[in-house]
């Protein structure tokens, strides 16, 4: 069944979900529901959840259907190279829904060049070094809840943090002042940002520092995120964390003026409150202290081009992660948490900035899921 066709039947599933919330909502307008009609919609809405997850786990493909030219792809790169590769599929048999496979290919075709090219040494180095002539290239998926774990594992040189440092200073990235004082793991979380690229000289292959950070932007638009692992001389793995699902999601419902919008939850640390009169204004920018430590301040309001409500000496900030920088979200006010059915953006706003879909509450109104990383 294509996968059109899934998403109609899934909206219509939808709009059952939400009629039935309505029809219940209505019912108890003028008063207490009636035990009868309350005991039938709660069969019905058990009966509709049922088929929805039917419908969600007929979306669903094998994770082989895109790491099974992986290999052959790693093989080929390795021998314009002058290199060997042997790579291992693990956990190919796992099933996840095809519009987040489809966003997959690329990122997983990128880490295994990637890994190849500047990852895995030279056959005389290897030699040298006490390694197998061939280079190791393991890629292995888990189950964890409603999330895939796909790990890209070489047993290469590693990530050289020095180079990495080097070049994020050079690039503007990182300020010479702070670089020294940049612990490990933060310095390999560097390769994640455009311009800084572990290779140490740019090839036809990878290395043009264009490409980490697509990987990563590619995966937190699933709502899903990236891990990086490096240890000198024994190789290095990059760990995409994707949900099973992209048609359903946990939520913040924030409110901006009159409208509602929803954040994913996966990219909220926690919310905190602020002294109105605390924000300070630099130039076009407005920052708080937080921890300690000043963060961006984020009016989503005036971002989104809503007219804000009228805001107390006390406001709610959310505090998110927007391309690697921890930043303040201010909204006017919380509402709740809630799991969403998200539909894609109808055409006229497929290429609105900010916006990565669409839910429609119980009430009946529509809210926006935003897309945090566009908002910068």
């Amino acid at each position: 069944m294509r996968t059109e066709t899934l998403d109609r039947f899934l909206s219509s599933v939808g709009e059952v979900i939400l009629a039935s919330s309505q029809l219940r909502t209505k019912a108890g307008d003028g008063g207490q529901t009636s035990g009868g009609l309350s005991a039938g919609l709660d069969r019905m809405e058990r009966v509709v959840g049922d088929l929805q997850r039917r419908a969600l786990g007929l979306r669903t493909a094998p994770l082989l259907r895109v790491v099974d030219a992986l290999p052959r792809a790693a093989r080929e790169v390795a021998a314009g190279l002058g290199k060997s590769v042997e790579v291992e599929l693990r956990g190919a048999e796992l099933e996840l829904d095809r519009a987040i496979l489809d966003r997959l290919a690329d990122p997983l075709v990128h880490l295994i060049r990637n890994a190849v090219d500047h990852g895995i040494e030279a056959p005389d180095v290897r030699r040298e070094s006490g390694k197998p002539l061939a280079g190791r290239l393991v890629i292995d998926a888990r189950r964890e809840r409603d999330y895939v774990r796909i790990s890209v594992s070489d047993d290469g040189r590693g990530i050289d943090l020095e180079s990495v440092r080097r070049r994020a200073v050079e690039a503007g990235v990182l300020h010479a002042d702070l670089a020294a004082d940049l612990a490990p793991a933060d310095v390999a979380a560097l390769v994640f940002r455009p311009g800084v690229s572990t290779a140490a000289a740019v090839s036809e292959v990878s290395g043009r520092g264009v490409g980490m950070d697509a990987v990563k932007a590619a995966i937190e638009g699933l709502g899903g995120r990236v891990e990086l692992e490096s240890r000198t001389g024994l190789g290095t793995t990059t760990t995409l964390l994707v949900p099973i699902t992209a048609a359903m999601q946990r939520v913040l419902l924030v409110g901006l003026g009159a409208e509602q919008v929803a954040i994913p939850i996966a990219k909220v640390e926690r919310v905190v409150e602020a002294a109105l009169d605390a924000l300070e204004v630099a130039g076009r920018e407005t920052f708080t202290i937080v921890d300690d430590q000043p963060l961006l301040v984020i009016d989503l309001a005036a971002r989104l081009g809503i007219e804000p409500a009228l805001r107390g000496a006390v406001v709610p900030l959310v505090l998110a992660e927007l391309r690697e920088q921890r930043v303040a979200l201010l909204v006017d006010r919380l509402d709740r948490q809630q799991e969403i059915y998200v539909k894609p953006l109808p055409r006229l706003l497929a290429s609105a900035r900010g916006l990565a879909g669409l839910t429609v509450l119980g009430d009946g109104r529509p809210v926006f899921l935003l897309d945090l990383n566009q908002l910068t």
